[in-house]
């Protein structure tokens, strides 16, 4: 794909419980146009997150794009995240700087910890692994939510997934309700009765849902980064990359990423 990528906006009801996007309302004689609801997608440069992003876009949704460089080390999906934001159209986006490696206790920001390679679909649903960077996406969020309130943005999207996953505790269903609650009560716009709404879209597709979704939207799988290292190739066999094999294989689909270890058919 060159150029821009095309997403097809929406132009069914929205359903009740989300902001209407860019609108055109017929009052008498008068017709008036709607903003359309600004929102920040959290996008990391990976397979799910794209697919978020283009989801935000085909609803209508003015998009501020927010990628956090968090000192891990696959740095390389931040340029990735800077080629799809490109690619798609998006308002505006920001890299944000936040280096989590000054903490560690993740295999994804402190090298002396080994990724997790070659793990079944069995062990990466027990246990929490190594790669699990604590409290990730409570930080991400919150600096999401700082980010919409900063621009009066009405929504936040986010990536997260609890089916196809690596049992991290903060892609759960429950945590993001609870964090639903958190904007309601430590925010202006929450006390003032306008709370940010946090969506997950992809929270209960499976990755082959995710891989049809983002291929009926436009996605430049080409552009993403999934692997858990930074190499010139993507390894296929940490649990990232895996997941991302098996969501194209069960979709149908080849994916486009050049592969170290080329995956068996």
């Amino acid at each position: 794909m060159s150029g821009r990528g095309r997403i097809t906006r929406s132009t069914r009801s929205e359903p009740e419980n989300e902001p209407l996007g860019h609108t055109l309302l017929a009052v008498g004689s008068f017709r008036h146009v709607v903003a359309p609801t600004r929102a920040v997608v959290l996008l990391s440069g990976g397979l799910d997150s794209s697919t978020c992003l283009a989801i935000a876009l085909s609803k209508g949704r003015e998009v501020h794009a927010l990628t956090v460089d968090y000192g891990q080390r696959h740095r390389r999906e931040v340029e990735a995240a800077k080629k799809v934001a490109k690619h798609l159209g998006v308002k505006d986006h920001k890299v944000l700087k936040v280096d989590l490696a000054q903490i560690g206790g993740s295999a994804l920001t402190d090298t002396k910890l080994s990724v997790p390679e070659k793990r079944s679909t069995e062990e990466m649903g027990r246990g929490i692994p190594a790669t699990y960077v604590p409290a990730r996406n409570t930080i991400l969020l919150g600096i999401a939510l700082g980010a919409a309130e900063a621009i009066d943005a009405d929504e936040i999207y986010i990536a997260a997934n609890a089916i196809d996953y690596s049992n991290y505790p903060d892609c759960r269903p429950e945590f993001y309700e609870a964090f639903r609650e958190v904007a309601r009560l430590g925010t202006k716009r929450g006390v003032e009765g306008r709370p940010v709404h946090i969506h997950t879209p992809l929270i209960r597709m499976t990755k082959a849902d995710i891989v049809r979704a983002g291929a009926a939207l436009g996605v430049p799988f080409e552009l993403t980064w999934s692997c858990y290292h930074g190499r010139a190739k993507a390894c296929g066999v940490c649990d990232s990359c895996q997941l991302r094999l098996k969501g194209f294989r069960e979709a149908g689909l080849d994916d486009p990423l050049p592969y170290d270890r080329p995956p068996k058919r």
